[in-house]
């Protein structure tokens, strides 16, 4: 068994049940479990390896509960700059459908790059195209390297435009095949168990590129398995119009009537839901991942995360994919929450405590984990470092460093610790090398987009 020691932390932010702030603050961590978390004299004074947090604020890592890794690989392209979602949609089909296997692999491994370092130590995200030989296990192999904990959600579209769906034909697949390969993949990576690196999550893509069939079947998969459930719902003003012609209900209305409602389902976006469909959320513990910056980028709205936050739903943070926001900046993402809220004329509209508990309790429990997320004793050693002495927060860390991160300047981390494990140390990730990183998934990107 081997021991970390963080001490001397300027304050330790716990998102504990009493929301401790720490000043002088540290952790004791046995293998990956938080042992211990306190003052730093009331700690143990040794351990196999010591850190020294003088000059940081620490903070649970943060969890992003919704993104598309592979969509790194189409950021700022020119013909989708300034569409909504359906044409940005129908703009980009088609040069994804020339993605493979190296692809999937490497885009996935840069957007982890760009969380890692922005705080990031838990993240989930929705494949849903297959094109040529690309599987959910590319992204596996890319979260494992890289250090992650990860949520892969084995995403699905089988209603095609011949069907009546949005995306083309050739992007499809069929049914049989997804739910078999989707049993594939929890069989063989699934962990249920606490602290788990890796779990997977069942998630058919929208209600425009999947049909009613598989929608029910993909939940009764996941609840023979014991597993999460993972969808879009009510984005756009579009999408909520789909649902109305095409099952004549509105989304939770819809998405109840698959058996899509539940503590095990959380929802990507949930912009355009009226006051009872808030309700309902709140009712059923459905969860909610909030993408700020996705829903300013496509115009899709803004969602009444402060109506679902008064009624008790559950809400987490993300940043969505790469070529809607585009970035993959999570504590940036936190910070739009914040403002998102605030524009429609409340100046408390969101604090920022709450824009930071929504990236780290809020995330925790839309993925149903109940281990990471705070530190506390027991839970997992997952925590971040921000050094306060930086340009980006003068004059406002002194202040109150905890709402710093939030109102000034989105910063990198300078610690990352997740799973007990050291991943980014003096703002350096350790678990890749990002110039020939950065070099081969340009490569790629180019290759794609002039195909």
């Amino acid at each position: 068994m081997t021991t970390l020691l963080l001490q001397n932390a300027t304050l330790l932010a716990t998102m504990d049940d009493a929301r401790r702030r720490i000043p002088d603050g540290g952790l004791f961590i046995r293998d990956n479990v938080i042992e211990a978390v306190g003052p730093t004299a009331a700690l143990p004074q040794t351990a196999d390896r010591v850190l020294d947090a003088r000059g940081m604020l620490i903070l649970p890592g943060l969890v992003n509960t919704h993104h598309h890794f592979y969509q790194t690989l189409t950021r700022a392209v020119p013909a989708a700059q300034d569409a909504e979602l359906f044409k940005w949609l129908k703009t980009l089909y088609p040069i994804w459908a020339g993605m493979d296997s190296e692809a999937v692999y490497v885009s996935a491994k840069l957007a982890l790059a760009e969380l890692l370092l922005s705080g990031c130590t838990t993240a989930a995200d929705h494949l849903y195209i297959y094109p040529n030989d690309a599987r959910i296990d590319d992204e596996i192999r890319a979260a494992r390297e890289m250090g992650a904990r990860f949520h892969a959600t084995r995403g699905s579209m089988s209603r095609g435009e011949s069907d009546g769906g949005l995306p083309p034909d050739s992007v499809v697949e069929d049914e049989e095949f997804i739910l078999q390969d989707t049993r594939r993949v929890i069989e063989t990576y699934h962990d249920a168990a606490p602290y788990a690196m890796l779990r997977i999550v069942v998630a058919p893509c929208s209600p425009f590129s999947v049909t009613e069939d598989l929608m029910r079947a993909s939940a009764e998969l996941a609840r023979a398995y014991g597993v999460h459930l993972h969808t879009h719902l009510a984005e756009t003003a579009d999408e909520e119009a789909y649902c109305q012609a095409t099952a004549g209900k509105r989304p939770v209305a819809y998405a109840e009537s698959l058996g899509w409602l539940g503590d095990d389902v959380w929802f990507a976006h949930g912009v355009h839901l009226n006051a009872e469909e808030v309700q309902v959320m709140a009712e059923t513990r459905t969860g909610v991942a909030h993408c700020p910056s996705s829903n300013m980028r496509l115009a899709s709205g803004i969602a009444p995360v402060r109506e679902y936050l008064d009624a008790g739903a559950p809400v987490g943070l993300a940043v969505d994919g790469s070529a809607s926001n585009d970035s993959s900046h999570l504590l940036a993402e936190a910070r739009m929450a914040l403002l998102l809220q605030r524009v429609k004329g409340n100046p408390a509209g969101l604090t920022a405590e709450e824009a930071l508990w929504i990236a780290t309790r809020g995330g925790a429990e839309v993925l149903g984990r109940d281990d990471i997320g705070q530190l506390a004793p027991g839970k997992a050693a997952d925590f971040i470092g921000l050094r306060l002495d930086t340009l980006g927060y003068a004059g406002g860390a002194i202040h109150d460093p905890l709402a710093a991160t939030v109102f000034c300047h989105p910063q990198h981390v300078d610690l990352s610790v997740i799973n007990g494990k050291l991943v980014v140390e003096d703002g350096h990730l350790l678990t890749v090398d990002l110039p020939p990183l950065i070099e081969q998934h340009n490569a790629i990107a180019r290759k794609l987009v002039r195909q």
